[in-house]
């Protein structure tokens, strides 16, 4: 049975809070980059391909949002092509100088787009970070260019394109973010999905598509889960 998303409450928040965690050395990162590779398609590759049928396991909705957060101020904050993000002090930046040149053209070849706008993961490999983006043309046909989120759809529908099916849902909330003079809507997922513990916050601008996605192994996650949760909610875009 799928959770009704419109039971959820609509959060406004006016600005990010954020919290400080004790860094840790980083080592070995490329060997373990073939479970990196995999653990980041979980997380971010399943909100490219669209799901033509949702079927979530119900659950009930988590504890509200804002209390399971950390405040991130003092992390890293990466900036990208049109969105920043806050990353933990312990994870190492995985993008490389070839995922960079990627969507260049050379001779006239064509561009290869990238699959990574940005890319993190903890020392053993198992906790990973990443940012995509997308035109929204790609994820929904429409006739206009996206300016918010909401433009996709309700809560409930933008769920078809990013949560795969099968999945168990744990939190669905529209999240509402002032941003210099405008309002911007953000949609957070939190849910379970072969062992994996995934965290998404995403976010339209100008008819793209910017989404942040953090996920564990679902072992890891009452641990880390508030870090990764928080990593994914500072998705700002620019």
């Amino acid at each position: 049975m799928a959770i009704l998303f419109s039971t959820f409450p609509t959060l406004s928040v006016s600005n990010k809070k954020y919290f400080s965690l004790p860094t840790k050395p980083i080592n070995n990162l490329t060997s373990k980059r073939h479970l990196i590779l995999q653990t980041s398609f979980l997380c971010i590759g399943i909100g490219i391909s669209l799901t033509p049928q949702l079927s979530l396991a119900q659950e009930a909705p988590s504890e509200s949002l804002i209390s399971s957060v950390e405040n991130t101020k003092s992390w890293f904050q990466f900036y990208g092509d049109g969105f920043s993000i806050r990353v933990p002090p312990e994870f190492q930046d995985l993008m490389e100088p070839e995922d960079f040149n990627a969507g260049q053209s050379l001779y006239g070849d064509k561009a290869k787009t990238r699959t990574f706008s940005a890319r993190f993961a903890s020392s053993d490999g198992s906790e990973i970070l990443s940012v995509v983006t997308r035109p929204t043309n790609q994820l929904k046909i429409t006739f206009l260019q996206a300016q918010n989120i909401t433009d996709l759809g309700s809560l409930n529908e933008v769920a078809k394109i990013f949560i795969p099916g099968g999945a168990t849902l744990y939190s669905a909330k529209s999240i509402k973010v002032q941003e210099d003079e405008d309002l911007r809507t953000y949609y957070f997922y939190e849910f379970g999905k072969d062992e994996q513990h995934i965290a998404l916050m995403a976010g339209v601008d100008s008819g793209k598509a910017f989404i942040a996605g953090a996920t564990a192994p679902e072992s890891k996650w009452d641990i880390d889960g508030e870090k990764l949760r928080s990593a994914a909610v500072s998705l700002t875009i620019l």
